[in-house]
């Protein structure tokens, strides 16, 4: 029998090569922060400002894009996953985030303002994003449902009342529905 010929064989989810999950869990369990040390400084002042909002923050920085940029969420998650929290997860031209506690849309809102080159550029314009006033969709969607049901509401109530309103005297009738009114002299 012939062996099966495959088409497509979608990529697993991993981390880049390379890189000990491990050795950047203990490192961010201990400071917050897993870089090179020329930039930790700035990256742990990041953290810190995180922390000032409540929120708990991890910053991992690679040296190298690894081959697929879903490769950085993936590690987001495997740190965010054994850690807990925010997950940043930095290279020089990707960027990939994890949170068990902030939206997916807000994290990919924050990861669009990281792509600098700095990574503690990136890293205060992530923190930025997290801790600015969000937009509050669903009282905005709740507000748009009722004002659309009370213009409903107002309008059928308005035909109701024209419809069930007798014709005063004086005015002209129709003899049947959809016809134009007759008017004598």
């Amino acid at each position: 029998m012939p062996e099966p010929i495959f088409a497509f064989v979608p990529l697993a989810a991993d981390v880049p090569p390379g890189v000990d999950v491990d050795t950047i869990v203990a490192e961010v369990a201990a400071t917050g922060v897993s870089a090179p040390s020329d930039i930790e400084g700035g990256l742990l002042d990041a953290v810190q400002r995180a922390e000032q909002h409540g929120m708990e923050l991890s910053i991992v920085v690679l040296r190298e894009d690894p081959r697929h940029d879903s490769q950085l969420r993936d590690l987001a998650t495997a740190v965010g996953a054994q850690d807990g929290g925010t997950v940043l997860v930095l290279s020089p031209g990707q960027v990939g985030s994890f949170s068990d506690t902030v939206s997916r849309v807000v994290l990919e809102s924050g990861q669009d303002r990281t792509y600098t080159g700095n990574p503690v550029v990136a890293a205060d314009n992530f923190v930025d994003t997290l801790v600015e006033p969000q937009t509050h969709w669903t009282l905005i969607t709740v507000a748009l449902i009722v004002v659309v049901a009370a213009g409903t509401a107002i309008t059928a109530g308005l035909k109701i009342r024209r419809r069930t309103e007798k014709p005063q005297s004086g005015e002209p009738q129709a003899d049947s529905p959809g016809e134009r009114p007759v008017q004598t002299s």
